[in-house]
């Protein structure tokens, strides 16, 4: 079991590193060129800028049991057909159960913004999305070493 982060915009890298350190989890961070991240020990995979290069990376280096770390609903879709637990970092899994559904909103929501120009706001983030985070992952974690 390894932890991979989808690095773009990721709010939660510290916590990841935090949480793996403890149970002393492999992560593999992947970022495109514009982003900067020092870990000392997280792996760190640079992808060429590019709309998709870094969700390639991460799902050709996903197996079966790895949670992936993403906001993209793209990438949470491949991820889950690799078998992987797929993570929000505001602390929820994407499931088969619940994927569809969130394609679906997605893709209705860009023709709405394409059609009234408007775009919405994403919710500021809170301390209780951190922690919400924090404590799924420790959870998975934990069930995954135990069995």
């Amino acid at each position: 079991m390894k932890i991979l982060v989808d690095a773009d915009s990721c709010p939660v890298k510290d916590i990841v590193f935090q949480v793996a350190r403890e149970y002393s989890v492999k992560v593999v961070v992947v970022k495109d060129l514009s982003h900067e991240i020092d870990s000392n020990y997280a792996e760190v995979i640079t992808a060429d800028q590019g709309r998709d290069s870094v969700d390639l990376i991460i799902v050709n280096n996903t197996d079966k049991g790895d949670i992936v770390i993403t906001q993209d609903y793209g990438l949470a879709s491949l991820a889950l057909t690799k078998q992987a637990i797929v993570l929000h970092p505001n602390g929820w899994k994407f499931t088969e159960e619940n994927i569809d559904g969130l394609l679906l909103n997605r893709h209705i929501n860009q023709q709405i913004r394409q059609r009234n120009g408007r775009h919405t706001k994403t919710p500021k983030r809170k301390s209780k999305d951190d922690n919400n985070f924090k404590n799924l992952l420790k959870e998975i974690i934990v069930q995954m070493k135990s069995s």
